[in-house]
Protein backbone atom coordinates (compact mmCIF):
# COMPACT_ATOMS: atom_id res chain seq x y z
CA UNK A 1 0.00 0.00 0.00
CA UNK A 2 2.77 2.66 0.78
CA UNK A 3 4.70 1.38 -2.68
CA UNK A 4 1.07 2.21 -4.48
CA UNK A 5 0.64 6.13 -2.27
CA UNK A 6 4.68 6.92 -3.12
CA UNK A 7 3.18 5.72 -6.42
CA UNK A 8 0.17 7.86 -7.08
CA UNK A 9 1.73 10.99 -5.12
CA UNK A 10 4.52 10.70 -7.67
CA UNK A 11 2.34 11.10 -10.54
CA UNK A 12 0.31 13.40 -9.59
CA UNK A 13 3.29 15.73 -9.85
CA UNK A 14 4.10 15.05 -12.88
CA UNK A 15 1.67 16.77 -15.62
CA UNK A 16 1.63 16.51 -19.69
CA UNK A 17 -1.35 17.08 -21.00
CA UNK A 18 -2.09 15.30 -24.42
CA UNK A 19 -1.61 17.85 -27.57
CA UNK A 20 -4.97 19.07 -29.15
CA UNK A 21 -5.48 20.94 -32.44
CA UNK A 22 -5.46 24.88 -32.38
CA UNK A 23 -5.30 27.67 -34.38
CA UNK A 24 -1.92 29.45 -33.84
CA UNK A 25 -0.31 32.35 -35.05
CA UNK A 26 3.26 34.30 -34.65
CA UNK A 27 5.28 37.02 -35.64
CA UNK A 28 7.74 34.58 -38.02
CA UNK A 29 5.24 31.92 -38.80
CA UNK A 30 1.80 33.82 -39.63
CA UNK A 31 -1.22 32.05 -39.21
CA UNK A 32 -1.28 28.04 -39.22
CA UNK A 33 -2.92 25.15 -37.82
CA UNK A 34 -0.79 23.53 -35.01
CA UNK A 35 -0.81 21.26 -31.80
CA UNK A 36 -1.23 22.92 -28.59
CA UNK A 37 -0.29 21.24 -25.27
CA UNK A 38 -0.01 22.33 -21.81
CA UNK A 39 3.35 21.34 -20.38
CA UNK A 40 2.45 22.65 -16.62
CA UNK A 41 -0.57 23.39 -14.56
CA UNK A 42 0.60 27.25 -14.06
CA UNK A 43 -0.28 27.42 -17.79
CA UNK A 44 3.01 26.63 -19.43
CA UNK A 45 2.61 25.31 -22.80
CA UNK A 46 4.36 24.38 -26.27
CA UNK A 47 2.74 24.91 -29.64
CA UNK A 48 4.04 22.67 -32.74
CA UNK A 49 3.11 22.66 -36.27
CA UNK A 50 4.87 20.23 -38.95
CA UNK A 51 7.16 22.01 -41.16
CA UNK A 52 7.04 24.87 -38.25
CA UNK A 53 10.08 25.26 -35.35
CA UNK A 54 8.02 24.44 -31.68
CA UNK A 55 7.22 27.44 -29.87
CA UNK A 56 7.44 27.18 -25.70
CA UNK A 57 5.87 29.35 -23.05
CA UNK A 58 7.26 28.42 -19.26
CA UNK A 59 5.10 30.82 -17.18
CA UNK A 60 6.75 33.24 -14.13
CA UNK A 61 4.11 33.98 -12.52
CA UNK A 62 0.24 34.38 -13.78
CA UNK A 63 0.72 36.94 -16.92
CA UNK A 64 4.49 36.22 -17.59
CA UNK A 65 6.16 34.07 -19.61
CA UNK A 66 9.78 33.28 -20.69
CA UNK A 67 10.03 32.19 -24.11
CA UNK A 68 12.07 29.29 -25.87
CA UNK A 69 11.99 27.98 -29.42
CA UNK A 70 13.00 24.39 -30.68
CA UNK A 71 14.51 23.62 -34.20
CA UNK A 72 14.71 20.28 -34.04
CA UNK A 73 18.54 20.91 -31.84
CA UNK A 74 17.47 21.69 -28.42
CA UNK A 75 15.53 24.88 -27.04
CA UNK A 76 16.65 28.12 -27.77
CA UNK A 77 16.15 30.93 -25.45
CA UNK A 78 14.29 33.75 -26.45
CA UNK A 79 15.31 37.64 -25.37
CA UNK A 80 12.49 39.30 -22.86
CA UNK A 81 9.77 38.15 -21.84
CA UNK A 82 6.35 37.29 -23.02
CA UNK A 83 3.23 39.36 -21.49
CA UNK A 84 -0.20 38.14 -21.73
CA UNK A 85 -2.52 40.55 -24.29
CA UNK A 86 -4.92 42.11 -22.08
CA UNK A 87 -7.30 42.06 -25.10
CA UNK A 88 -6.29 39.02 -26.91
CA UNK A 89 -6.08 36.09 -23.67
CA UNK A 90 -5.16 33.74 -26.74
CA UNK A 91 -1.74 35.92 -27.17
CA UNK A 92 1.79 36.67 -25.41
CA UNK A 93 3.66 39.84 -26.89
CA UNK A 94 7.17 40.02 -26.24
CA UNK A 95 8.14 43.01 -24.14
CA UNK A 96 11.92 43.38 -25.96
CA UNK A 97 11.05 42.32 -30.00
CA UNK A 98 7.30 43.26 -29.87
CA UNK A 99 6.92 39.35 -31.20
CA UNK A 100 3.50 37.92 -30.37
CA UNK A 101 2.60 33.90 -30.21
CA UNK A 102 -0.77 32.72 -30.29
CA UNK A 103 -3.04 29.78 -29.76
CA UNK A 104 -6.93 29.24 -30.20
Amino acid sequence: MVVHSILAAILCQAYVAEARPARCSTSDEGNFKCEFRATARDGSFQISAHGKPTYILNMAEPGLAYGFLNLGKGNIPLPGRFIRSPTEKACWENDVTSARICAW
